[in-house]
């Protein structure tokens, strides 16, 4: 959990004591610029984008980054026709319709200010600033580039640093003004200039002295460098300098000590297909020095920062042009990747208090009398339990042990009285950590019996069963070899609670998250890397045990199985969701018949709300029971692993059952 990997800025890293041996071809084909922009009017020319024109493509306009020049503007021909003030332009890249109203959002490096410009940009070389909010950069930026996610369309803005910093920011555009949160930061060791992202799921970043690395767009996915490409030991020879995506998904970068472009294939695992080099041809000379590089429709920009004897200008390039040179075939473009059913978290908690791998699992309490003043339970398992109302606002912090897993029920009579009565796996004491809430403070007192010890060297998943049959009450205990056990909770005449061992069920590998259905008598428990289980929760007779999916059956599955949490509707139905933590979703079930696959959602950004999504999930928990008008059909909580956005401590989010419900087209309680 918030693992984020810092890379050597070294070949050796990688490749050991291999030789320093280029395998760049000795020779390359040359291909001639159909034609060049203008020379700048600016110190330099780096960075461009293709403003479309929908009506007329053929009036389409080049944005241009001139250096001191600021943004200079040209039609498709070269000709210059605007410039703009902007600062010290050395980066600049273009989102279509991400301004609300249609506009696109044009985002440029101010160098002097080492800070990023926005815009609104309209056909026609309108450009219309946009106040930039939240954002202040950690480092001296050294490029820009703007990402959509494909899990539920967000925009981030990712800013390249001098010493190898990558920033991410999500960006929430107004009409006049664009909200900037920081969603991570990571870094590379050395200087990081361009990136690229493909709005596929994908970002490329070019260390210049280093190589080219893909990293995962989505922000809530785990930092994890791949190298493309690697100067020296692979086919580039010296610098790296840009890079971008061509319509059919290959990604073109600029070797720019051997004035050539490589192209590579993503959907073939980033293999290197080919160089193409720049003739000389129809008064327009070759590029020497390539910088940037952009690719749009047919058209390829690349920077010519030497140009000689004039200024640094832009050469233009048709893509069937180059890849006819290379001897590549055309393909279509990649089919975009499916947009899975979304919801959004409407509040999250405070952070717990230490970092790294500490939130775990959540129970709901429902507060009868008020529903509004319901409250949520989590365990920190580096420290204690956490009692939140439903704002997020932490009520009561008991630092009482490393407690794992927690479960709660209503109804258990002690001292004569029904008391809602809550559990906790403790893994400091090895014991069943027992508490009664008390509805008018909403407070937790510790009602053990004294330690109640398990047995096990160390307790970790843990849920609650009321028996409709016999009334009591019971709690189930596993640990990572698969052991588990289960309890009576049994109360003694001076007010405490014990736990009285009924059975063991083990399993052949490691199990936590587990759910016991109070009505049907059925348990359920996911062993991680394996899937579902079910069987009877009665510690005597029940439902023999099943697998009621396995992840090798079920591709929206990926290991580990984790939280699980029921729905209940009326007449036994429902549904059981359950934390898939390898793709970071949450899968469906029936929780009638047969625990028919429903289907699976993620929990992306609430923007508006200034949340983040949720991510390699741990525990969670569900109920149909209205907690409040914000949540009048139940709700989710799940831990967040990453809790992103700004990057903070782990946290728990909530998610309004009826956004679940309208994400999967669920059946609504009656």
């Amino acid at each position: 959990m918030n693992r984020v990997p810092h890379l050597l800025s070294t070949a050796a890293l990688f490749l050991g004591s291999a030789p320093a041996v280029s395998q760049a071809p000795a020779s390359v084909p040359l291909v001639p610029a159909r034609a060049e922009t203008a020379a700048s009017l600016g110190s330099g020319a780096d960075g461009a984008a293709v403003l479309a024109d929908p009506g007329d493509p053929s009036k389409g306009l080049i944005l241009a980054g001139a250096e001191s020049g600021g943004i200079e503007v040209f039609d498709l021909q070269g000709r210059r026709i605007a410039k703009h003030k902007a600062g010290n332009v050395r980066a600049l890249d273009l989102r279509p319709g991400a301004v609300p109203g249609g506009g696109a959002l044009l985002a440029v490096l101010d160098g002097a200010a080492n800070a990023p410009r926005l815009f609104s940009a309209t056909p026609g070389a309108a450009l219309t600033s946009l106040d930039l909010t939240g954002l202040r950069a950690g480092m001296t930026v050294a490029g820009l580039c703007l990402g959509r996610s494909a899990r539920d369309g967000a925009l981030y803005l990712f800013l390249t640093g001098d010493a190898g910093e990558v920033e991410q920011w999500s960006l929430a555009p107004g009409s006049a003004a664009v909200n900037a949160r920081l969603a991570r930061r990571f870094a590379l060791g050395s200087e990081a200039g361009y990136c690229a992202a493909d709005d596929r799921g994908s970002v490329y970043i070019s260390q210049e002295a280093v190589g080219v690395w893909r990293f995962a767009l989505e922000p809530e996915a785990e930092i994890k460098p791949e190298i493309v490409d690697i100067v020296r030991l692979g086919h580039i020879t010296e610098e790296a300098k840009g890079v971008a995506i061509a319509p059919d998904g290959r990604l073109l970068v600029s070797d720019a000590s051997d004035n050539r472009l490589s192209i590579y294939d993503p959907e073939g695992d980033y293999a290197y297909l080919a160089s193409v080099g720049f003739a000389s041809a129809g008064g327009i000379d070759g590029v020497e020095d390539p910088g940037s590089v952009t690719v749009s429709g047919d058209l390829v920009l690349v920077a010519d920062d030497d140009n000689s004897p004039d200024a640094p200008n832009f050469k233009l390039f048709s893509w069937q042009a180059i890849l006819s040179a290379a001897g590549l075939p055309a393909r279509p473009a990649p089919a975009a990747p499916p947009r899975p059913a979304l919801a959004l978290p409407t509040v999250e908690t405070q952070p717990v208090e230490t970092g790294g791998d500490a939130a775990d699992d959540p129970a709901i309490w429902i507060d009868p009398a008020d529903p509004s003043r319901s409250v949520i339970i989590g365990t920190q398992k580096q420290s204690g339990l956490y009692v939140y109302d439903l704002s997020g606002k932490v009520l009561q912090f008991l630092p009482d042990g490393r407690m794992n897993n927690v479960d709660l029920r209503d109804g258990f009579r002690l001292s004569g009285k029904p008391v809602t009565l809550v559990t906790a796996s403790d893994r400091t004491h090895k014991s069943v950590a027992i508490y009664a809430l008390d509805p008018a403070t909403r407070r937790l007192t510790n009602v053990a019996d004294g330690v109640q010890p398990t047995g096990f060297d160390d307790p970790y998943g843990l849920c609650m069963y009321r028996s409709a049959r016999s009334g009591k009450s019971y709690v189930f205990v596993n640990q990572t070899d698969g052991k588990m056990r289960q309890w009576e909770l049994v109360a003694t005449p001076a007010g405490k609670v014990r736990i009285k061992l009924v059975r063991d069920l083990p399993f052949a590998s490691q199990v936590e998250g587990c759910v016991a259905d109070d009505e049907t008598g059925t348990l359920y428990v996911g062993e991680e890397d394996v899937g579902i289980w079910r069987q009877g929760a009665e510690p005597r007779g029940g439902e023999a045990r099943r697998m009621m999916a396995a992840i090798k059956d079920n591709p929206a599955l990926k290991a580990d199985m984790e939280g699980m949490g029921l729905y209940k509707l009326d007449g036994g139905r429902g549904y059981l969701v359950v934390s898939s933590q390898g793709n970071d979703s949450y899968a469906v079930f029936r929780r009638e018949g047969t625990n028919d696959y429903v289907g699976s959602f993620v929990v992306g950004a609430n923007a508006a709300a200034g949340i983040d999504g949720i991510s390699e999930t741990d525990g969670l928990e569900v109920t149909s029971m209205a907690a409040g008008p914000a949540f009048p059909q139940g709700l989710m909580v799940a831990q967040d692993g990453r809790n992103i956005s700004p990057p903070e401590h782990q946290n728990f989010k909530l998610v309004p059952w009826a956004a679940i419900a309208s994400a999967l087209k669920l059946e609504p309680p009656r």
